[in-house]
């Protein structure tokens, strides 16, 4: 089935029995959505999954903002007595991840078996719900506790907003698309950076500054539910589970939208590789997977120290080094302007450099920046330095998230990249807690030479094991 005429019929195969047709229906399926122009219909679902991931990103991200405030109202501490304490900023951000770890690990499979677009919607609920309760609560207790529960929600959301993206965006724009997501997404940073320099240090009717930087990301991201009824549903998704003539609707109205932009017929599709229907956990264990699966937990284990561990600690950083709480906020509203300008920046080399060679790269300006952002008082640098962390880790974080998806087929993306993802989860609770030993212990210098460590070790991980995927179609990558 090579035409628009013979995709059509699709339908009525709906319930033939998993075989040589039905591989054949699914390959049409990928070769219709990877022959589409990137028209606005296109970049429309592009935009609605990427304010949702945006809303994310601002729960996600504003534990390192509001920290000093939770530190000056006396619920936590910066430094634990002990390398685990439960009353520092540290058990904060532990709390988060442990939360994120349970969700990825444990929950990525929802998306593969109920759908992405559900997933999507209900995962954001809950985790606005659990943040709604933790801003009201008064103990290192409480707050450990809800933060964890809503860790939970935020990490399925992330995995399903990328599965999402890699099914819905053509194979020639599937890193612009990512860029363009992640640009959204971390316009959160400013934003939640500027809320907490206006607020945290401050009280609002009754309500500590921090507790309304909660509040205001969640009634904010209420609307992503109105957001819903704009999104189709994954036609690679239902082809997957054989509800061929659903995804032949789905298809066959996004393509009239598009031809009608276009202004002209659309291109036929090309050829597509027949992929098998059914799939399951052993299979990332299977070649070609195993090296990738291998690959991604390295990879994760050790990126995230060099992404949270710059990001979530930076105000801490900042006022460990003499600087007022007032001043470090303003700081580090300044640098977190320069968060969604990263994806914007890699919009221009998404889809024209292989993907591992930019994460290398980056990875490696990181070491660079961070060390000498160790080592500076001055304001100036302070900022020009943070500006080349935040750029290099949000690159970084828009082409992995692109990569990982491409690794793994349509029947076992989800849950695969929430397995490998829950790695950089663990991680990021154990070294939460490290960094905060290293800088009682060893100052800021010390933070950013177990940074370094960290990068150097994505750069062989992905170096040495990284597979290509520039301009391939999803089903040639998993071959």
């Amino acid at each position: 089935m090579t035409t628009l005429e013979g995709a059509s019929s699709l339908g009525a195969k709906e319930t033939s029995v998993p075989g040589e047709d039905s591989l054949v229906d699914k390959a049409a399926i990928s070769a219709r959505l990877d022959r589409l122009p990137a028209t606005r219909s296109v970049w429309k679902l592009i935009v609605l999954l990427s304010l949702g991931f945006f809303f994310e990103l601002y729960d996600l991200l504003f534990t390192g903002y509001i920290a000093p405030g939770l530190v000056k109202a006396g619920i936590l501490t910066a430094t634990t007595h002990g390398l685990f304490g439960t009353s520092g900023v540290a058990s904060f951000i532990a709390s988060l991840f442990s939360g994120l770890f349970v969700g990825t690990i444990a929950c990525g499979f929802l998306a593969d078996r109920f759908g992405r677009r559900a997933i999507f919607t209900y995962s954001l609920l809950w985790y606005v719900a659990a943040n709604t309760v933790m801003a009201f609560q008064d103990t290192a207790t409480g707050l450990n506790f809800w933060r964890f529960v809503s860790g939970l929600g935020i990490g399925v959301e992330l995995i399903t907003i990328g599965t999402y993206m890699s099914e819905l965006a053509p194979k020639h724009m599937r890193g612009r698309a990512f860029a363009v997501c992640q640009a959204i997404g971390f316009s959160a940073v400013p934003v939640v950076a500027f809320l907490s320099y206006l607020l945290v240090p401050k009280s609002f009717l009754g309500l500590d500054g921090w507790r309304w930087v909660v509040l205001i990301g969640g009634i904010s991201a209420a609307f992503v539910w109105y957001l819903r009824r704009n999104l189709p549903e994954s036609p690679r998704w239902l082809a997957s589970k054989q509800r061929f003539a659903e995804a032949d609707a789905v298809l066959s109205r996004l393509e009239a939208q598009v031809e009608s932009q276009y202004g002209r017929p659309l291109p036929p599709p090309g050829p597509s590789e027949p992929i098998a229907i059914k799939g399951g956990f052993s299979d990332m264990w299977k070649a070609p997977y195993r090296k990738r699966t291998v690959m991604l937990i390295v990879f994760h284990i050790f990126q995230t120290v060099g992404f949270y561990g710059f990001a979530n600690w930076v105000p801490t950083l900042l006022v460990k080094q003499g600087i007022t709480v007032t001043s470090s906020l303003l700081y580090t509203t300044v640098i977190g302007l320069a968060a969604p300008l990263g994806p914007l920046l890699g919009y221009l080399i998404a889809d024209r450099f292989e993907r591992k060679h930019v994460i290398v790269c980056m990875a490696a300006l990181n070491i660079v920046a961070g060390l000498l952002f160790s080592q500076t008082t001055s304001a100036v640098a302070i900022v020009m330095l943070g500006v080349c962390l935040t750029l290099a880790g949000n690159i970084i974080s828009f082409t992995y998230h692109a990569y990982q998806q491409e690794l793994y087929p349509t029947t076992i993306r989800a849950r695969a990249v929430g397995f490998v993802y829950s790695w950089s989860r663990a991680s990021a609770v154990f070294s939460s807690f490290i960094i905060a030993f290293m800088l009682k212990d060893f100052g800021v210098t010390g933070v950013f030479v177990f940074i370094a460590g960290a990068m150097m070790l994505v750069i062989l991980a992905i170096g040495l094991m990284g597979p290509r995927t520039l301009g391939k179609s999803l089903e040639d990558i998993s071959r």
